[in-house]
């Protein structure tokens, strides 16, 4: 550790790791371009502080941009510490966490610049599946280095200072800062789907602390299994149902010690994606929001129960991930059909592909609960047992089928009288959306009272520990 105490990027990386645990490695590297006046300039560590440590006894590599040296650009030895922190977090099998603080590519070293940036792309993309990749933005983040946050598996914003953009806000025809700051951690969150949460540079860091212990350290770990669970794997979750709409509380509900911990939160929020633990095992956790809760029970907003570009985009990319690291998967079905809007039609089709595809071709445990409605082909893209899905549940109250009875009786007897079609979509609702009739055919393993849902679940993927699965030869699909 060195003594630079008044260095931001360096006392970033002491609040995100445990006491006493950091070693930095390449302190004494310096910037090798002596072009435009550099060989008079300090460049300490050449901009970057990078080295090792620990996160409640997790090992992590962790890399810090340094503003205050030449704003913290990105040079060849900067970006050389940068692939020197992968190639070793990769021989280790430990994530790889980075600040980003940067007023983009040096521009006294050009080519070398340029080229240094297309190294820590190469790194980030050899490291794709293998290892975790968190970052978290705190100043400026800029044209082609918005790539390295979009490239990670999680990224952070601060608030109020940080700044992410491929063009700056003025550069947009049509647009200025004042109008839009489409830089802004707000407008990242909410528009992009690259990051994950906003907040204060501590709650980030706490929250980074939080990540790192929900997830395995590389992708031969099997997954993340912690043997201590003091919650009863037996408890009663009574009030499960009553805010059945909002994924939020259920799955807090679920969780040993009700924890959830979500991910991309800002974004598609009908779509819910994030991690919960069972008996003391990471899942992945995905699931449709109609509604959300305060803290006091006291309904905020609510969401159509359909299918958007956004929220499978997200769901897709959240699975891959799961997938990747053997981390099970557990579904929430609640789900009418597809959002229905130009803006919507003009991506759907691609969107709603790439989630199908990737429940689908998941070989991860797959647990999917039906809580609402699953009805039609909307339902069956979310890892229904048609695509995959391992077992399926469903709460007595929950309707599966084509679609809602009224709809459907409307549509078959379209010219007659309004007694008969009301007499029809009884039948129909009885006959056909029933899940007692799904569960006749197969396609419902098991009917659950809500109150009974953790430990089915957690017998679930207990049981589906093992699963091995045999897939085609192929070098990559093509989603």
């Amino acid at each position: 550790m060195s003594n630079r105490v008044n260095n931001l990027a360096e006392q970033r990386i002491c609040k995100l790791l445990d006491e006493n645990s950091f070693m930095e490695i390449g302190s004494l590297v310096t910037a090798r371009n002596t072009d435009f006046n550099l060989a008079q300039t300090d460049t300490p560590s050449d901009g970057v502080i990078t080295g090792h440590g620990l996160i409640d006894g997790n090992l992590v590599f962790v890399y810090s941009q340094d503003a205050s040296v030449l704003n913290g650009t990105i040079g060849e030895m900067h970006a050389k510490k940068i692939a020197a922190v992968y190639d070793r977090a990769m021989k280790m099998g430990a994530p790889v966490i980075g600040f980003l603080d940067c007023a983009g590519v040096r521009l006294q070293e050009s080519v070398d610049a340029l080229d240094a940036l297309g190294m820590i792309y190469e790194k980030q993309v050899m490291a794709s599946g293998v290892i975790p990749q968190i970052s978290a933005v705190f100043g400026s983040c800029g044209g082609g280095l918005a790539v390295v946050p979009g490239l990670c598996d999680f990224t952070y914003m601060e608030a109020d200072k940080a700044k992410m953009f491929v063009n700056a806000p003025n550069a947009i025809e049509g647009n200025r800062v004042d109008k839009c700051d489409s830089s802004a951690a707000s407008f990242q969150s909410e528009n992009t789907g690259v990051v994950d949460g906003i907040g204060s540079e501590d709650e980030i860091i706490a929250e980074i602390r939080e990540l790192v212990c929900m997830l395995p350290g590389d992708n031969t770990e099997g997954g993340r299994y912690d043997e201590d669970c003091a919650d009863d794997l037996n408890r009663a979750c009574e009030s499960v149902d009553t805010m059945k709409g909002d994924p939020h509380y259920v799955l807090s509900e679920l969780s040993d010690n009700h924890v959830f911990f979500e991910t991309k939160k800002d974004y598609a929020k009908n779509m819910v994606t994030g991690f919960i633990k069972l008996n003391g095992m990471t899942v992945g956790a995905v699931a449709n929001c109609t509604e959300a809760y305060d803290e006091e029970g006291k309904k905020v907003d609510e969401y159509e129960a359909v299918l958007t570009a956004k929220g499978c985009d997200k769901a897709a990319e959240f699975v891959t991930f799961c997938d990747s690291f053997d981390i099970p998967v557990l579904t929430l079905t609640n789900v009418n059909g597809f959002k229905a809007c130009m803006c919507s039609e003009k991506n759907l089709a691609k969107a709603l592909s790439r989630m199908t595809y990737a429940f689908a071709n998941a070989t991860v445990p797959k647990v999917n609960l039906l809580t609402g409605n699953a009805y039609g082909s909307a339902a069956v893209t979310m890892n229904s047992k048609s695509i995959g899905a391992d077992l399926v549940y469903a709460w007595p109250t929950a309707k599966t089928g084509m679609m809602d009875a009224k709809l459907a009786a409307g549509i078959m007897y379209a010219d007659e009288s309004a007694d008969v079609i009301e007499q029809k979509a009884k039948e129909y609702d009885e006959l056909q959306s029933n899940v007692f009739t799904a569960a006749k055919r197969g396609y419902v393993d098991l009917i659950v009272e809500p109150a009974d849902s953790r430990k089915y679940i957690i017998a679930a993927f207990e049981m589906l520990y093992t699963k091995r699965m045999d897939t085609p030869y192929k070098k990559h699909g093509a989603k």
